[in-house]
C-alpha cells in the first residue's frame, strides 16, 4: 500500500513537472494561510529552518516523504497541490487549533525605553565619527533590528521600519528624539559633510546597559564595527540590497519575517552548516 501511495503521489509531480519554484511558493503560501511560522511547520515535517526557507525560495527540493508530511501538516491534497490552478481558485479550510498547537505570531511592539537606550548606545560608539549624520544612524539601528530578529527571533527594539526611498527608516523616531531632546539627553546640530548638509546627534548621557541583554550588546556591536565607518550613500546601497527591504513595497512596513530569507554577505546566521544534504 505504501509504495502504491508513493508511486501515485510522485507521477503527477513529474508529468505537469511542478518546479522547485513553484513548490516553495505553494508551500509558503499555504503555511501563511495555516498562520504557521517557518519555525513551527519546520519542527513538524521535521527539517531545519534554514531548509524551510530555502525550499520556500525554490533553492532546495523536496522528497516525496516531506511533501507526504506537509500535506498532513497544511492539511491539503496531493493531487490538487499539483494541479495547475492550485491556490488560485480555493480557499483553505481553517481547522480548528488545540490551544498546545497555536503558533506565535511576532508582531513588533516598539519598547521606547528600549530604543532610547540603543539608541544612545550607538551614539557612544559613533556620535564623534564624521560620517555618522542621520542616514548612517538610521541604518546602523535598522541592521541592530533586524540582525537582532534573525539570530533569536526575538525583537530588540520593537521598532517599525517602513521602506521609503532612501532605505529602511524607523517609525516614530522623530518623536523619540525630541523628547529626547527635551529630556537633556541628545542634542541635535547641524553641520556639513563632504559639501552636503548633515543633522547629527550628541549624546547628554550615557545609556544605561542594564536596559540591554548582553546578546543585544553583542549584535549592535558588530554592527557597529562592520558599518559606522560607511559612509551614507555606501550604507544606503547596502541596505537597498539587504532581502526584507527588497521583497517590501514601497512605503510599507518591512516585516522582520523576511530576515530569514536573506543571503550573503547580510545573513547573520550561519544557515550552512545546518543545510541538509539533498538531491535536486
Amino acid at each position: 500500500m505504501g509504495i502504491f501511495v508513493l508511486l501515485k503521489v510522485e507521477s503527477p509531480i513529474m508529468k505537469d513537472k511542478l518546479s522547485q519554484v513553484k513548490i516553495g511558493q505553494r508551500l509558503a503560501e499555504l503555511r501563511k494561510r495555516r498562520g504557521f511560522s517557518q519555525e513551527d511547520l519546520a519542527k513538524i515535517v521535521q527539517i531545519s529552518r534554514p531548509s524551510m526557507a530555502q525550499i520556500e525560495l525554490g533553492n532546495r527540493s523536496v522528497n516525496i516523504m516531506e511533501l507526504q508530511r506537509f500535506s498532513v501538516a497544511l492539511s491539503f491534497s496531493l493531487d490538487d497541490f499539483v494541479s495547475i490552478d492550485f491556490l488560485m481558485d480555493q480557499d483553505v479550510e481553517t481547522q480548528p487549533v488545540k490551544e498546545k498547537d497555536v503558533v506565535r505570531i511576532s508582531v513588533p511592539s516598539l519598547k521606547v525605553n528600549k530604543f532610547k537606550n540603543v539608541l544612545l548606545y550607538i551614539l557612544e560608539k559613533c556620535a564623534g565619527k564624521p560620517n555618522v549624520g542621520e542616514t548612517v544612524l538610521y541604518k546602523l539601528l535598522y541592521f541592530s533590528d533586524f540582525n537582532y530578529y534573525e539570530l533569536y527571533e526575538d525583537h530588540l527594539t520593537g521598532a517599525r521600519y517602513r521602506k521609503l526611498p532612501f532605505g529602511p527608516v524607523p517609525q516614530k523616531l522623530d518623536a523619540i528624539i525630541q523628547q529626547m531632546i527635551e529630556d537633556n539627553q541628545l542634542q541635535r546640530i547641524k553641520t556639513e559633510y563632504h559639501g552636503y548638509p548633515q543633522t547629527r546627534y550628541l549624546p547628554l548621557e550615557k545609556s544605561d546597559l542594564t536596559e540591554l541583554k548582553a546578546s543585544e550588546k553583542e549584535v549592535i556591536d558588530r554592527v557597529i564595527e562592520q558599518l559606522s565607518d560607511w559612509s551614507a550613500s555606501a550604507i544606503s546601497n547596502y541596505s537597498h540590497k539587504d532581502m526584507p527591504w527588497l521583497a517590501s513595497t514601497e512605503g510599507e512596513d518591512i516585516d522582520y519575517e523576511l530576515t530569514f530569507y536573506r543571503e550573503a554577505p547580510f545573513s547573520v546566521r550561519n544557515y550552512g552548516e545546518e543545510m541538509e544534504e539533498h538531491e535536486i
